[in-house]
């Protein structure tokens, strides 16, 4: 899932994604309930109509900022205290408030109110945090069975007048809340954390807390560890993974969704993601090659442009550079993610692929 933070995936319109073959978009809650305002956005219709994307979108409730703000904070049973990191102004958020927000956005797929453990943390601050996650879970999905057909008219009736995803099924259905799987680097707790989320029933599972600086490896054997415990037949999501071969890699371990800012925020710094590896197009060795950044790729920016052209966009800090480095980089997850569900659907995803361990097959 590309991530567009703030309703935008940074420089890339939104005919452009539906180009690539993009399905589903991943917004930000905190981000959004801090400006415009998410009922500013409700009264506009909602985020669909807002910002003209009439395919599916995905919420983080905001859990992972508020806690990447860890001398603006205040965590309670109630809920966090918290200041923005826009102008200080102090703010409250509950769980049901999380639902609240992310209801008044319309989003399709909305995200139980969680928190984060940081890394490193001692078993007693991890057992904590994943006793208080499980709590704002219960709040969280209460508010939102009361309240989920609340969404703004224009998630229901777009003015633009598409038929919905056919990955989404019925549209009666959304939006679906989805449970967030905690415990940090205990295997035996998120092993209790992901069996106790799916006592109390959600239509997917996420497993939150990771990529937050542990090593890679600790990472992979977490993950190995909880997914047995999430239901094989609902949406299993990785939170905010990861390179290109990570994510193949969560896929063959039985990873359904994965979203990560890295190909966006790689190409702002002139990194490039293709089939020969990662390219620094800002480096002086391609400022002569006439060659395509990718010769693999068939994106409209591989089709046209040089390595040539592009580092000079990015020395020259044209504005172009960014855009046309972004569009690569996103086909490339994309067509990575293609290319996993073409195996799947040959059925031989098991027989390329030996390195997984005792992990359940997608």
């Amino acid at each position: 899932m590309p991530v567009g933070t703030l309703a935008s995936v940074k420089g890339v319109p939104q005919e452009t994604l539906e180009e690539l073959g993009v399905q589903i978009l991943l917004s930000n809650t905190y981000h959004l309930y801090l400006r415009p305002g998410t009922e500013q956005v409700r009264l506009l219709g909602g985020l669909h109509n807002f910002m003209s994307w009439p395919h599916a979108i995905l919420t983080d409730s905001g859990g992972y900022q508020v806690f990447s703000l860890s001398e603006l904070r205040k965590v309670s049973e109630e809920g966090v205290r918290f200041r923005s990191h826009l102008d200080g102004s102090s703010h409250f958020l509950t769980p049901e408030g999380a639902m609240a927000a992310q209801i008044a956005l319309g989003a399709d797929i909305v995200m139980a109110f969680d928190e984060c453990t940081e890394y490193p943390a001692d078993r007693q601050r991890t057992r904590e945090s994943l006793e208080l996650t499980l709590r704002w879970a219960r709040r969280s999905k209460k508010y939102f069975e009361e309240h989920r057909h609340e969404v703004p008219w224009g998630s229901q009736h777009s003015a633009l007048s598409i038929q919905p995803d056919e990955a989404l099924g019925d549209p009666n259905e959304t939006p679906a809340l989805f449970g967030i799987v905690q415990g940090g680097m205990e295997s035996d707790l998120r092993q209790e954390s992901a069996q106790r989320t799916v006592e109390i029933s959600f239509p997917g599972y996420a497993i939150g807390g990771l990529s937050v600086g542990e090593p890679r490896v600790l990472t992979e054997d977490i993950v190995a560890a909880t997914l047995p415990h999430l239901p094989p037949d609902r949406p299993r999501y990785l939170m905010g993974v990861g390179t290109p071969e990570e994510i193949v890699q969560y896929a063959r371990m039985g990873i359904d969704m994965m979203d990560c800012v890295l190909p966006t925020r790689a190409a702002r710094h002139g990194l490039l993601f293709t089939s020969e590896g990662k390219i620094s197009i800002k480096n002086a060795r391609y400022a002569a090659d006439n060659g395509p950044p990718d010769p693999a790729c068939g994106c409209k920016v591989c089709a046209r442009y040089s390595r040539a052209y592009l580092r000079h966009l990015y020395a020259s800090h044209e504005v172009l550079a960014m855009v046309l480095n972004t569009i690569h980089n996103l086909a490339h997850y994309l067509d990575t993610m293609r290319a996993v569900r073409h195996s799947i659907k040959l059925g031989e995803w098991a027989s390329s692929f030996s390195g997984v361990r005792s992990a359940p097959k997608p």
